[in-house]
């Protein structure tokens, strides 16, 4: 069964085309070691095998099982680059709005909470919640959305106000904080309010972990780029950047808001796959990976930097970065381009104000009318040494001959699979393990993987 399930990940198979698979496909019978006249088994034993895992003490032990066969080849031996990557994989989920969500909250409190359901029938008018359908309104009416959300959000406030404070289990649990979470994560007080007159407007921003679907609550909105979103989790992988071998992977949710797509938090799961390697390592990872607080720790956790560095910003087009202000850490001064010095503040900022006054220099320094601003972060010298350093041929070489296979192993874990099939972080995250095994069992196969009798080689 663990050939099945791993072959079913190699392939992004549903369970009943897997099933057929298994039953009239030779090569599949060859794979798993099953006679010719094995007969087919139903759908649902597949279901029933991954929850057996997931419930066990060892929910990854296909992938375990598989990184031992890379151990024991040797084909990682010396081997000690590690490329650090992420991918993001679109949620099996619609991505709802705010009336669905909320909508869909009260359902769910009513189907898991004892009472509720009198509870909503005396209190909750805002919409008739046996309808399956959305409130009849019109929706092009700016107005009558306001009015609508306005008393949706009012009858969740009055339904988890009404209810008794009394101990419930957890799915009941978890059905009143998500409705909890959806009535407060999409709405403001309305202009004029104190937020104290039960008055809801939509927010004008986008809450930062914002809950996309009462479906799959662990669905996140991600960012790639400023222009391209896409809902869905963020796939972690560490890879041996010269075999394409992936030595370590986990799933989280995607909360990526900034341009690169990669929050601080989703970096550290990154850096948290180089824990289980024997000693350091050479980490290549790009720019997403390039925070000053992260490469504080990769350097803290005893490895050696190579992440590609976050490029520098200027206030107005083609002006003065932060690397053409001198810095004295020590002494705690920044001299600007002109050879005026300033103190740097406890915050960091640093204010030449006055200073700008008629500078000649000023027009490619700021077009702030209170003069230049400038903040140092505070692992400025290490993300000084790092642009740097990133700037030295032989850095740019290895980073160039290196990168490419984690690109392509990227590409190989998302091809066809882009789309996850499960619900919820903890089963995509073993669905992942699954996948990735399943990977580096192929790519040791091009390797030349054979068995001696007594241990794994690369023939």
């Amino acid at each position: 069964m663990a050939a099945v399930i791993t072959l079913q990940a190699l392939h992004g198979m549903s369970d009943s085309e897997t099933v057929d698979a298994v039953t009239f496909d030779l090569r599949w019978k060859m794979a798993c070691g099953l006679p010719v006249s094995a007969g087919a088994f139903h759908a649902t034993t597949l279901t029933y095998w991954r929850r057996r895992l997931a419930a066990s003490d060892s929910p990854n032990r296909i992938f375990e099982a598989v990184r031992t066969v890379v151990a024991q080849t040797g084909v990682l031996a010396g081997k000690t680059r590690r490329a650090l990557d992420s991918t993001v994989l679109d949620d099996a989920v619609a991505t709802q709005d705010t009336v669905t969500q909320v909508i869909g909250a009260i359902r769910r409190v009513r189907r898991e909470v004892p009472g509720a359901g009198e509870v909503i029938a005396a209190q909750c008018s805002a919409h008739d919640y046996d309808d399956p359908g959305k409130p009849a309104i019109a929706w092009n009416d700016k107005a009558a959305r306001d009015q609508l959300v306005d008393a949706l959000v009012g009858d969740a406030h009055r339904l988890l106000g009404h209810l008794p404070e009394t101990e419930h289990g957890p799915r009941a649990a978890e059905a009143l904080a998500l409705l909890a979470l959806i009535a407060g994560q999409d709405v403001e007080p309305v202009e004029g309010s104190d937020g104290t007159d039960g008055r809801w407007r939509i927010a004008q921003q986008v809450a930062p972990d914002r809950v996309i679907s009462t479906v799959d609550p662990d669905a996140r909105h991600a960012h790639k780029t400023v222009a391209r979103r896409q809902d869905g989790f963020k796939a972690h992988v560490a890879i041996e950047p010269d075999t394409g071998i992936i030595t370590d992977c986990a799933l989280t949710k995607a909360s990526g808001l900034g341009a690169d797509g990669q929050s601080v938090s989703e970096a550290r799961t990154g850096l948290d796959l180089l824990d289980g390697e024997a000693g350091s390592v050479r980490v290549l990872a790009d720019s997403a990976y390039g925070s000053g607080e992260l490469r504080a720790e990769l350097i803290t956790r005893g490895h050696v930097d190579l992440v590609k560095p976050a490029p520098t910003r200027s206030a107005v087009l083609g002006g003065f970065t932060v690397d053409d202000f001198a810095v004295d850490h020590t002494n705690r001064t920044a001299t600007c381009p002109a050879a005026v010095t300033r103190n740097i503040g406890r915050a960091g900022y640093v204010k030449f104000g006055a200073a700008c006054r008629g500078c000649r220099l000023r027009e490619r320094c700021t077009g702030s009318t209170d003069g230049k601003s400038l903040r140092i972060r505070p692992h400025d010298a290490l993300q000084r040494a790092a642009r740097v350093a990133a700037r030295n041929p032989d850095w740019q070489n290895e980073y160039r001959q290196h990168r490419p296979m984690v690109e392509r192993s990227i590409a190989w874990l998302a091809r066809g699979n882009r789309k996850v099939r499960y619900r919820g972080v903890a089963k995509n995250d073993h669905w992942l393990h699954h996948r990735v095994a399943a990977i580096n069992l192929r790519r040791l196969i091009t390797l030349g993987l054979d068995y001696t009798g007594t241990t794994w080689v690369i023939a």
